[in-house]
C-alpha cells in the first residue's frame, strides 16, 4: 500500500516525507518501487528523454581534497593536465554533439573556482558554438561570485551545474576543503542571478540509505529541477580507491526513490553509468529520464550513438 498511498499523493500536488520515502525504499519490493517511478516519470514528463553533454574545459590541478576525485592535486592520479581547452576541440565536440541533436552543452572546468581571465576565455568558446550551433549552455566552474554569475549569463549560459555531491551530515567525509554551505551559497547565487541550477550528487562514497535521502531532500527544498545521480567509479590513488561498488538494486532504488521525491525534475544518471554495462539502461525505466551523454571528466562514456540509440529503444524521444 505504500507505493499506492506515495503516487496519489504526488498526482494530488502533494511532497511525500521523508518518512513515507524510508518506508518506500525499506519496504516496497523492488521491483514494483522501479515500476511505480517509473509510472510517476511517464505520468508527470510523458516519454521525453533530455540529454546533455559535457566538454572538460580546464582538466587537473585542483586544489580541493574531494576524495573521489582524479583531478585533485592532493592525489597521485596521472590525467592529462591544461587550464583552457582549444577552441577548435571544443567546436569539434559541440558541434558532434549538435548533429546528434544533443542539445545542451557544459563547459566543465577543474578547481575551486576560475579566474576572470579565464572565464572570458571560456566566453569566447560558448560564443562561437553559439554562432555554429543550436545548442543551449550550462556552465560547472566551481564557486560562483554574483559577478561570475552575471558574467556567464551575458555568454548566453542558461543553468549552471554545482553538485553537492552528498547530504550535508556527510558532507565532512568527502572533502575538507569547502563545504556543503559553499556549494549551496552559490546554487544561490547562480539562482539570483537569473540562472537555472543543476545539482546532485555521486551514490556509492560510503554514505548510506539514509544520506542518500537527505540529498534528495535538500535538492528539493533548493528547488533543483535537474539532477545528476553520479554512481561512484573508484579511482586508483584516491581514498575511495577501495570502495565496494554498490549493486544494481541499491543504484536502482536510489534513482527510483529520487524520482519519488522529485516528482517533477529531471533525473540524469551521469557519470559511472558506462561500468553498469547494459543494466545502465534499466535506470530509465526505474524514474530517470535524462542522462549525460558521451563522454565524461575523466573517464570514457558509451558510444553516442549507441548510447542515444538504446535510450529510444526504452520508449523515449530526445527533447528538442
Amino acid at each position: 500500500m505504500i507505493i499506492e498511498k506515495c503516487i496519489e499523493k504526488i498526482k494530488n500536488g502533494e511532497n511525500i516525507d521523508y518518512d513515507l520515502a524510508y518506508e518506500l525504499a525499506t519496504t516496497a519490493h523492488p521491483d514494483e518501487l522501479f515500476e511505480a517511478a517509473d509510472h510517476i516519470r511517464l505520468y508527470l514528463h510523458g516519454n521525453v528523454f533530455d540529454p546533455c553533454s559535457i566538454i572538460n574545459a580546464k582538466s587537473g590541478k585542483c586544489s580541493e581534497d574531494c576524495r573521489f576525485c582524479a583531478q585533485s592535486s592532493h592525489y597521485d592520479v596521472d590525467i592529462e593536465t591544461y587550464d583552457v581547452i582549444g577552441s577548435d576541440s571544443a567546436l569539434l565536440q559541440g558541434k558532434n554533439n549538435d548533429a546528434h541533436n544533443v542539445r545542451r552543452l557544459s563547459l566543465v572546468t577543474a578547481g575551486r573556482t576560475v579566474s576572470m581571465e579565464d572565464l572570458q576565455e571560456y566566453g569566447k568558446i560558448y560564443r562561437k558554438l553559439g554562432d555554429t550551433t543550436r545548442l543551449q549552455f550550462c556552465a560547472s566552474m566551481g564557486m560562483l561570485t554574483p559577478e561570475k554569475a552575471r558574467l556567464l549569463k551575458s555568454f548566453g549560459v542558461e543553468r549552471y551545474h554545482c553538485n553537492l555531491e552528498t547530504c550535508r551530515r556527510f558532507f565532512p567525509s568527502v572533502c575538507s576543503t569547502h563545504t556543503w554551505e559553499e556549494k549551496v551559497e552559490t546554487i544561490r547565487i547562480a539562482q539570483e542571478a537569473g540562472l537555472e541550477v543543476c545539482s546532485g550528487g555521486i551514490i556509492g562514497m560510503g554514505e548510506n540509505l539514509e544520506h542518500r535521502l537527505e540529498l534528495a531532500f535538500e535538492l528539493r527544498e533548493l528547488g533543483i529541477l535537474s539532477i545528476p545521480i553520479n554512481v561512484l567509479s573508484p579511482v586508483a590513488n584516491t581514498p575511495f580507491e577501495n570502495l565496494e561498488p554498490l549493486s544494481l538494486s541499491a543504484v536502482l532504488t536510489s534513482i527510483a526513490v529520487f524520482r519519488f521525491i522529485n516528482p517533477h525534475a529531471v533525473v540524469r544518471l551521469a557519470g559511472g553509468r558506462a561500468e553498469m554495462g547494459v543494466d545502465q539502461y534499466r535506470s530509465f525505466t526505474s524514474g530517470a529520464n535524462g542522462a549525460i551523454v558521451g563522454n565524461f571528466l575523466t573517464t570514457s562514456g558509451n558510444s553516442l550513438v549507441d548510447d542515444l540509440l538504446n535510450i529510444e529503444k526504452c520508449g523515449f524521444v530526445l527533447r528538442k
